[in-house]
């Protein structure tokens, strides 16, 4: 086997092994990067309700909580509940919060639920423990081989004589530029 053919056929497995970590890197990065856009790992709703009885800022009686629970829904998802204020009620249930203000009985149901995918996917990319750095950073030496293995697939113009050193050329101008903007801001 010629150095040329075990190059393209370490390139190749490597290549194939190293996909479901691209697309976790991939996603996930794309996804944090936004991270001001909207949250990554989490959904977050809001639903307003009012409780028709009057409270008048005082504070309510397990009934009460019960009634405020019901009426979103939750009632068998009772965690907890506090007075934040003399005319808040702040109620914890399972995957949310109800917020109460007892001067005209309005509540609003805050919900949060993983984002599916995301969520397991931005967890990797967080770097949960010992274990995935050792596996991280294989995966950066793997890419590392798939990089400087892949500028030697293709021979002739369309490889590194021409058509290869002007993209890579382009590539490393594109990340010198963007440093030296960034660092001049």
């Amino acid at each position: 086997m010629t150095l040329y053919k075990l190059n393209r056929v370490l390139h190749r497995d490597l290549g194939y092994f190293c996909v479901a970590l691209v697309l976790v890197y991939s996603i996930s990065g794309i996804a944090l990067n936004h991270r001001k856009d909207w949250n990554p790992n989490y959904t977050i709703q809001n639903r307003e309700f009012t409780y028709p009885k009057a409270l008048n800022g005082t504070a309510t009686d397990m009934n009460q909580i019960h009634e405020i629970l019901t009426m979103a829904g939750e009632q068998s998802n009772y965690k907890n509940h506090y007075f934040p204020k003399s005319d808040r009620l702040a109620i914890f249930v399972n995957g949310g919060n109800i917020r109460v203000d007892l001067s005209d009985g309005t509540c609003t149901l805050e919900t949060i639920r993983k984002r599916p995918l995301f969520f397991e996917v931005n967890f990797l990319h967080y770097n949960p423990g010992v274990m995935w750095t050792w596996f991280a950073d294989v995966f950066c030496v793997m890419l590392v081989f798939l990089a400087i293995s892949g500028l030697f697939i293709v021979r002739g113009g369309n490889g590194l004589k021409w058509r290869g050193t002007v993209f890579m050329t382009l590539g490393i101008a594109a990340s010198v530029l963007l440093s030296i903007y960034y660092m001049n801001c």
